[in-house]
């Protein structure tokens, strides 16, 4: 069996590594040709140095170019929509459509072409001018960026075609791309398109490269090269705080997205007015893509009481009816028993599932745990470890009290989402948590579950750890996203001919917004 071949500054090549893998179809757990290379170091180290020639090479490029191969790009995948979805479809075990063709492959084009629109717009590098002093400020890249994909979204947040991908290439940056080993052929195919549109666009050689897998020890070495500029990563947390280990050795910029088990907070009131609306809503989103996403609500807190009582009845009821959907992997199946094994050794008690479901694939029954508020403040670490996929914790106050002392002790996730009653019934008690959930989230949600991540401007997917590794970055919504790919370029007295076209006095882009003098304008400046 031929093994796939590597894009390697510009060149699709055999790989020289020994070591190879295959891909699983997670519905049937049969292994799925082709073979797969593990590069070996002498090859990461050939994509390192075509990446650090590449930014070299675009060093003062207009966001023009960058936003011209981001669109080229967009419409390269669309003409590949049918060789994706269907590859996705057996490398995952979702479900062509909506999933893939309806839902997350339209997402990965608009956020490319989203990414394109701020590029050429260029207000995200934020030009500052202070004509008193001669100083002036502007994001610009910052050199190679990694960017290591999870396993979960294998269209828009795949490492060669997802968010921070995009928002890398915004910046100006060439991007290695570590694929994962879940979806390679899904991976093959966005770099084949990718490929196509730098060439198109006369990107340079390096611009856009593509490895499968690397060793533990070679990807903590990739990551803290000293030709790197940055690193995203999206996927576990053992992993990705390995990774960010190396990286900080290096003193290199790491941007995780680790591990968030979302808390929901129903309060009394809105059990009393809409339990069953609540249930359905919690069961849609709980069990969405077998619950294997980032944003999946998995622990819900509840005031003891007769309404609570109903509730854990009804979504018991929901979870027990629905199908156990397909996980990704068997690790994913193993890691997910473990998690909930886990849950219940710290004391939690099996309401319903827990086991692995009989069939060919990877699978396990919608499973949902239950503590009291008092187990749970006596040992908060344990019972907030991440089971990912289909599973949710319960946890039963005794007390309005107990339920703000909850908040408390949460760590950082994501989102942190808040059920209270229409008219203002749980006002006051809303008004003693929501507080302290600001907090210890990156999004806050009222009446309204956190699954969807909306390709917004507005948007923080990020929060503080163990969500991501900093609390001051999102890996959607653009531009900010952007930033996270950037360095703060300072000019001080130097010639205005000299200046990046965004700081000369004259505003050769009247779309660009430029602070100047303490003033948000369009306008030029006297030098």
């Amino acid at each position: 069996m031929a093994t796939q071949p590597v894009l390697i500054n510009g060149q699709w090549i055999s790989s020289t590594g020994s070591n190879t893998f295959q891909a699983t179809n997670p519905a049937t757990a049969e292994t799925l040709e082709p073979l797969y290379p593990v590069s070996p170091w002498n090859e990461i180290e050939a994509v390192i140095q075509a990446a650090s020639d590449a930014s070299k090479q675009t060093r003062g490029w207009s966001g023009e170019r960058f936003a011209a191969f981001l669109e080229s790009y967009a419409e390269e995948i669309e003409k590949r929509t049918e060789a994706l979805v269907d590859t996705a479809h057996l490398e995952t075990g979702y479900p062509e459509s909506p999933r893939l063709r309806d839902g997350e492959l339209p997402r990965t084009t608009n956020q490319l072409r989203q990414a394109a629109t701020h590029a050429r717009e260029g207000s995200w590098a934020m030009p500052t001018i202070d004509t008193a002093t001669g100083i002036s400020s502007l994001f610009g890249p910052i050199g190679p960026v990694a960017v290591f994909g999870p396993n979960n979204f294998p269209f828009a947040f795949n490492s060669i075609a997802g968010g921070d991908f995009a928002a890398a290439v915004a910046a100006g940056n060439p991007v290695i791309a570590k694929g994962h080993s879940s979806h390679p052929g899904t991976t093959q195919i966005f770099a084949e398109a990718a490929d196509t549109a730098a060439k198109a666009t006369n990107m340079p050689t390096g611009f856009v490269q593509l490895i499968y897998r690397t060793s533990h020890e070679d990807g903590c070495r990739l990551v803290s090269h000293p030709l790197m500029g940055a690193i995203g990563y999206t996927g576990g947390r053992s992993a990705g705080l390995t990774i960010k280990e190396a990286a900080d050795k290096a003193g290199k910029p790491v941007y995780l997205e680790l591990s968030s088990i979302n808390p929901v907070f129903v309060l009394p009131g809105a059990l009393n007015e809409r339990s069953a609306d609540i249930a359905e809503e919690f069961k849609g989103s709980c069990l969405m893509g077998t619950g294997q996403f980032c944003t999946n609500p998995g622990l819900v807190i509840l005031k003891a009481g007769a309404s609570a009582d109903t509730f854990i009845q009804q979504v018991t009821q929901k979870f027990e009816e629905a199908p156990a959907g397909i996980l990704l992997s068997k690790g994913g199946q193993t890691g997910l028993e473990a998690g909930i094994a886990a849950i219940e050794a710290a004391g939690a008690t099996l309401v319903t599932g827990g086991t692995a479901s009989d069939g060919p694939g990877f699978s396990c029954a919608n499973t949902l745990l239950k503590v009291s508020g008092t187990q749970f403040l006596a040992n908060p670490s344990s019972l907030q470890e991440e089971a990912f996929g289909n599973s949710a914790l319960f946890v039963i106050a005794e007390s309005e009290e107990e339920l703000a002392e909850i908040a408390e002790c949460l760590e950082g996730n994501l989102t942190g989402c808040i059920y209270s009653h229409t008219d203002g019934n749980d006002d006051t008690l809303y008004d003693q948590i929501a507080p302290v959930l600001r907090q210890k989230v990156g999004r806050l949600l009222n009446d309204k579950m956190p699954t969807g991540v909306a390709v917004s401007p507005a948007m923080n997917h990020g929060g503080p750890f163990p969500s991501t590794g900093h609390p001051v970055f999102t890996s959607v919504g653009i531009p900010a996203a952007i930033h996270r790919f950037s360095m703060l370029q300072c000019y001080d007295n130097v010639r205005p001919h000299r200046l990046p076209e965004a700081l000369k006095p004259q505003n050769s882009n009247s779309k660009q917004w430029r602070y100047i003098d303490g003033m948000y304008t369009t306008d030029d400046y006297s030098s």
